[in-house]
């Protein structure tokens, strides 16, 4: 327990580093306010003159009241020290990091791309940044709408209201890419990259299609029953991960088999057991 307690420290760490370094470098000099707590941070630096940790440090303190009312002890403690450290590390590491770029564009992807991987690691690392996704999930308790859906309308209200601040249409749209870019990076940190493919196959010779899966390629499938419903007939569906690499021998052994075989192919983000990798 203690050293799973050390490397999700750790990893939470990290992830706020990536994070500051997004903000600091690219995101806050060019006045990109990707919506989030630093999002409204971001603005408040601009007009009022705080520093945006600073700032953000404020900001979730009634957000972490809320929660500790709203769902108890556990839900809002639990993403303090993500909170804490990453508002300590924007505002110790703003002086001295360069401004690469003041190119929008560059910025909003890189900004998008350091912040997406930074919180993917929080994310992954079972610790949160506080900010949007903690009010979003007290909006949920009141509301019972879908928490993505809160959080895209959240962070939608902050792009606009940056882009009325600064008096540019310019930067909210440029605000809108570096959310999806971040938001992609955070699936992709904790789903991993599509490295298998997973293949439905619905045949009228499903053994001697599971026979030539074991032995071409070394690999298994999972059979469970169906019944089509158009046509009310019984059959077996099988079910085998590959890797990328063997996707077009298995194709191959199956219109071997059966040339009217129903193929689905689909990626596969993480595959954890036998013949693939153990869950650590």
């Amino acid at each position: 327990m203690r050293i799973n307690f050390i490397r999700e420290i750790a990893g939470v760490s990290v992830g706020v580093l990536l994070t500051g370094l997004g903000l600091d470098m690219f995101l806050i000099p060019n006045k990109i306010a990707a919506g989030g707590v630093s999002g409204i941070a971001t603005i408040l630096h601009y007009v009022i003159n705080v520093p945006v940790g600073a700032a953000m440090l404020v900001l979730n303190v009634p957000l972490f009241a809320m929660a500790i009312y709203r769902m108890g002890l556990h839900f809002g403690f639990r993403s303090l020290y993500g909170t804490i450290a990453l508002s300590l590390i924007v505002d110790a590491l703003a002086p001295y990091l360069p401004v690469p770029t003041k190119d929008l564009l560059l910025s909003s992807l890189f900004g998008g791309v350091l912040v997406g991987l930074g919180l993917g690691f929080v994310f992954k690392y079972n610790g949160t940044t506080g900010g949007t996704d903690l009010l979003a999930a007290i909006l949920r308790t009141y509301t019972g709408i879908n928490i993505g859906q809160l959080l895209f309308l959240v962070d939608a209200t902050i792009v606009v209201v940056a882009g009325l601040v600064f008096e540019s249409a310019e930067l909210s749209m440029y605000a809108l890419i570096t959310i999806f870019v971040t938001s992609w990076l955070i699936d992709l940190v904790q789903e991993g990259f599509s490295y298998t493919k997973a293949f439905l196959i619905i045949s009228d010779h499903p053994e001697e299609i599971s026979a030539a899966i074991v032995e071409g390629l070394n690999r298994g499938a999972t059979a469970w029953p169906a019944r089509g419903v158009y046509t009310g007939v019984g059959k077996e569906v099988l079910l085998s991960v590959v890797n990328r690499s063997e996707v077009t021998r298995l194709k191959d052994i199956i219109y071997e088999v059966d040339r009217h075989a129903f193929v689905i192919l689909a990626d596969v983000h993480e595959v954890l057991g036998e013949g693939f990798k153990e869950y650590k």
